[in-house]
């Protein structure tokens, strides 16, 4: 495929992102058609399972994207259009008619990605195109080639891996498991409710689930851990494979002794109305939990630098999860560095993904990943892909300048999806063009070797193969 035969003028076209024909090269050669492995995201099992049609494009593509939720705000749109009570295609109409303006916004590309796969719509969205485009996709919907398996398999995963309370029962992802749905739907081990104690009686609460479900009570530090192994065994027989943490700040984890093991038994039996020292208490369970990881084989992911709920109105009106959340400030590397070197030192440190909300900790985190490698796994400590804020086109390129300049990129587990949304997907599509220009720029600089077969093989690796072979799928 020559550049004189493809249309690079916009996000429609076959080359887009694509600068030079090396990179072209290297994307319709190498990348394109690679299978997608999406270790992380917030997928709803029981959506996929049940496999019903979508009732709308407002049910798939609005309904709780906090990323479209927070555009729109900032164009002043009322919330009765976002999160509130207003009809379907009211709430899609409004959406059209903000997208115009979040040029230069990950959106703008996002959203003209989706458009265009799995729906075919070649159209910029906005306020005139809106009713035609909402039509054309509520008439896809109702077909069976739109259904969240096909949406899926449209996309090329072979496997995906969705983020879930220890709590759960997995039934939607047994019944997946024993359907004919041909991709591979693990759950992930995500405990943050049972080991952060941020409002005492939602962790009480927290802790009666995780009683009900253990068939246990719950009276000590011990009792919680043997609580969690129970979830770690059970989660590991229906095919987990990942564990997942996300954290406002690290946790200490060399705070925890006996007086503080005996304060949070009165909590828990309800003697005391709070717990002194929550820190102490997340720090001594996380590290534990990460021994049970390590012993189970599976990959842990810490996700740092966020600050959560800023907006306690909103947050009362609406939820958690709903777009007021930002990059946190909070330094935490030395404390994460302590924590992984003690799991080291014991033959406890399980492969481990550090994802980074804030851009200045960069270099940093990246640097402390390359001191706990060992023979036998490639980069055995991870600098995770660019997260929230940063899953746009100058992070993903920074992210992956960090890990080129302080470690191997060649190494690196690729992108991921972190979404709710079955259509975003398509961000592997950005990623993976991004990943073929930057490689195709250098190449045709002089500043890596002019061989397609050489560089395409590395980034095959990258979009896929460095994934199956780190999680073992």
């Amino acid at each position: 495929m020559t550049t004189n035969t493809i249309d690079r003028k916009n996000v429609f076209g076959e080359a887009f992102l694509l600068q030079n024909k090396t990179a072209e090269n290297l994307y319709f050669g190498f990348a394109q058609n690679m299978p997608i492995i999406d270790y992380h995201n917030h997928l709803e099992p029981d959506v996929m399972s049940i496999n019903n049609h979508f009732r709308s494009p407002t049910a798939i593509w609005l309904d709780g994207d906090h990323y479209k939720w927070r555009a729109m705000r900032n164009f002043g749109v009322e919330e009765h259009f976002i999160s509130g009570t207003a009809s379907d295609k009211e709430k899609f109409q409004k959406w059209a008619s903000v997208v115009p303006y979040t040029l230069r916004n990950a959106l703008f590309h996002w959203t003209h990605l989706e458009l265009k796969n799995p729906f075919g719509i070649k159209e910029y969205l906005n306020e005139n195109s809106a009713s035609s485009i909402y039509n054309q996709m509520q008439e896809a919907l109702q077909t069976d080639a739109y259904r969240p398996q096909s949406i899926i398999k449209n996309f090329n995963v072979t496997t995906l891996c969705t983020t879930d309370d220890p709590a759960y029962d997995l039934g939607y992802h047994k019944a997946l498991k024993s359907s004919a749905f041909e991709t591979e739907v693990l759950p992930a081990f995500r405990p943050d409710v049972y080991i952060n104690i941020i409002n005492p009686q939602a962790y009480l609460t927290s802790i009666k689930k995780l009683e009900q479900v253990c068939g246990m009570t719950i009276e000590s530090a011990s009792d919680l851990l043997n609580a969690l192994q129970n979830r770690i065994n059970y989660f590991d027989e229906v095919g987990a494979k990942v564990s997942d943490h996300g954290f406002e700040y690290f946790p200490d984890t060399t705070l925890w002794n006996s007086t503080l093991e005996e304060e949070y038994s009165e909590f828990l039996k309800g003697n005391k109305a709070i717990f002194s020292n929550p820190d102490a208490l997340c720090g001594y369970v996380l590290k534990e939990l990460c021994k049970m990881y390590a012993a189970k084989g599976w990959v842990q992911q810490f996700h740092v630098g966020a600050t959560r709920n800023n907006n306690t109105a909103m947050l009362t009106k609406i939820g958690i999860n709903s777009g007021y959340d930002a990059i946190g400030e909070q330094y935490f590397a030395q404390r994460l560095s302590v924590m992984l070197d003690q799991l080291n030192t014991n033959d406890q440190l399980a492969k481990t993904i550090i994802y980074n909300l804030n851009p200045a900790y960069n270099e940093v985190l990246a640097s402390l990943a390359g001191n706990f490698n060992e023979g036998g796994i490639k980069s055995k400590v991870q600098f995770g892909a660019a997260w929230w804020f940063l899953d746009q086109l100058d992070g993903m390129e920074k992210q992956m300048n960090t890990i080129s300049n302080i470690g191997l990129l060649s190494t690196f587990v690729g992108m991921l999806t972190d979404s709710r949304s079955l259509l975003s997907f398509s961000r592997h599509e950005l990623f993976r063009r991004l990943l073929c220009n930057m490689f195709g720029s250098e190449m045709e600089r002089g500043l890596l070797p002019n061989d397609e077969q050489w560089v395409g093989k590395i980034i095959q690796d990258i979009c896929y193969n460095n994934t199956k072979n780190y999680f073992g799928f």
